[in-house]
Formats: C-alpha cells, structure tokens, sequence
C-alpha cells in the first residue's frame, strides 16, 4: 500500500507538472483496488486532489488512510451485490466522511454486481445500461469540481 501510494504520489507531481495540464486541480477515478487507492492517494496528496471517484472499491479494515487529510469532493459507485467491498461498509464509510464534514456522496445500485462497469465482463456483471446512467455523473462531477 505505501509503494502503491508513493508511485501515485510522483504521477501527480508528473500531471501536475505537465504543461497540457491547466489550472491547480487534479482528480482521481479508481475502480476496484483503484477505488481503494484514489481514497489513499486523496488523504497523500489534497494539496493536488479536488476530485475523487470511486467505483466499488474503497480502503477496509487496516488500510485505511487518515481521512481528515482529504480535501477532494468524493462521489462513489457502489454494487449492492458486492462481497469483495458490501454495500454496508461503503455506506458506514460515507456516514463517516460526512461526520467529518466532507463533501461524498455514495450511490448503491440496486441489482448491481461487482464490476458493474467493466467492459471485460470476467464477472459476468457488466450492466450496460448502468453504465450509460453512471459514466456520465461521474464525467459530470469531475468537470464540476476540476473547472
């Protein structure tokens, strides 16, 4: 975990950095493990990260990151059919947030499994038509909170 958001860590200094960036602000999109890392990389590094979004993956157990560092809006996707990461500890997790007085918002999706995006489908829980419901609020989110 510590390697993993150290590597990030430098390819925000990169973006950041790069001159096709504009403004001061960089979001991060993370699904599964991804997810878990964009909370981790987020309470690293809020000097850069004003966006997060998160889809079915989020930090468990003892990999959680000191959260009152985030400063970054979060939205999350999350799969009520989900055992790697349950609906209710995503949910005990925003309540958290919240306590703290950050800005989430966690969506459940009812009938949704696991991976609910994944153009792959090794899970068999591709949902197309979630996807064309989801993708756009999180492109949404991320102009909202980047501009």
């Amino acid at each position: 975990m510590e390697r993993a958001a150290r590597d990030l860590s430098g390819a925000v200094d990169l973006l950041a950095d790069h001159p096709a960036t504009t403004g001061d602000a960089l979001g991060v999109v993370g699904f599964c493990m991804g997810g878990m890392l964009s909370f981790v990389l987020a309470a690293l590094r809020p000097d850069q990260i004003t966006a997060l979004v998160a889809f079915y993956g989020f930090p468990t157990g003892d990999a959680q990151p000191d959260y009152s560092t985030i400063e970054a809006a979060i939205q999350g996707h999350m799969a009520e059919h989900d055992d790697f990461f349950t609906p209710e500890a995503a949910l005990e997790l925003e309540q958290r947030l919240v306590a703290m007085g950050k800005d989430v918002d966690f969506t459940v999706y009812p009938g949704a499994g696991h991976a609910f995006m994944a153009p792959h489908n090794a899970l068999g829980t591709r949902d197309d038509a979630l996807y064309d419901e989801v993708w756009p609020k999180a492109i949404a989110f991320l102009r909202q909170h980047l501009s």
